[in-house]
């Protein structure tokens, strides 16, 4: 996708922090934009807030198959589209063994079943034209991370269903890639999660600053982006040599063990 195409996009998560700040940042590129999240209310005032006048709003869960077929024939109405952003996600700061049958159920079903679906949903449409598909994941998709267990599961499963989805489709017109932010300033990362970010000076970004970064990759070539100087090197000494990561956070695991603890309080 170079700079003078214009997009036509489906984004998923679109009221949250960091998607309302990816439809800013993308605005002067988008000529049609199907929103969806959970509260129709809160889309429309995300689309209007924004000045989205070719849009259409779509509540929902997209692991919904009816939700999925909303989008769908909402794109084939008007005229198709050539990017795709799975977006939505959940998290969730615990001991693993604390954390719920149904909450880890829901954690894979959020981050990694129901982008796969609308994917795979969309994707003959994709093919009609030079699209894209791009999944937000996260730095812990690539580090496994204590007390994200679960979240950094999911993120490291979307992550190689990228890499997978990108070389499977290698001879079509579609790139699957895959965004990484590290930690962000939005309410999806509870008061203790910032404070333990504070304590082990752990860079965190606004919104904003993310949305910025997306739109330089949008543009690029590459099929994965990492943000952050520091956290792509630590991912990258994981993938090598495990032990150093290893050692610095069982380092920092009595400082993760505290806030895990005052969760519980």
């Amino acid at each position: 996708m170079s700079n003078t195409n214009r997009i036509r996009l489906v984004i998923t998560g679109a009221t949250g922090g960091i998607g309302r700040e990816l439809l800013k940042a993308m605005n002067p590129y988008i000529d049609f934009v199907i929103l969806n999240g959970l509260n129709l209310i809160d889309l429309r005032q995300t689309q209007n807030d924004l000045g989205l006048k070719n849009g259409v709003c779509i509540a929902g869960d997209v692991s919904n198959s009816n939700v999925r077929d909303q989008i769908y024939q909402a794109a084939e109405l008007n005229g198709g589209i050539n990017l795709l952003i799975n977006n939505a996600g959940m998290n969730d700061f615990d001991f693993f063994s604390n954390q719920s049958d149904e909450l880890i159920e829901n954690l894979i079903n959020v981050n990694l079943t129901s982008p796969m679906l609308l994917t795979k949903k969309l994707l003959p449409m994709l093919k009609k034209n030079r699209s894209q598909v791009i999944n937000t994941g996260s730095i812990f998709g690539y580090l496994g991370f204590p007390g994200f267990v679960g979240y950094s599961s999911t993120k490291f499963g979307l992550r190689g269903f990228s890499q997978s989805l990108r070389r499977e489709l290698a001879d079509t017109s579609v790139m699957v890639r895959y965004f990484a932010p590290r930690a962000t300033k939005t309410p999806f990362n509870n008061t203790l999660v910032e404070q333990l970010n504070r304590e082990t000076k752990t860079a965190m970004d606004l919104p904003s600053q993310v949305a910025k970064e997306f739109v330089k990759f949008l543009f690029q070539p590459t099929w994965q982006k990492r943000i952050g100087f520091k956290e792509r090197l630590f991912t990258i000494i994981n993938d090598l040599f495990p032990s150093i990561p290893d050692k610095a956070l069982a380092k920092q695991l009595p400082v993760i063990k505290k806030y895990l603890l005052k969760k519980g309080n």
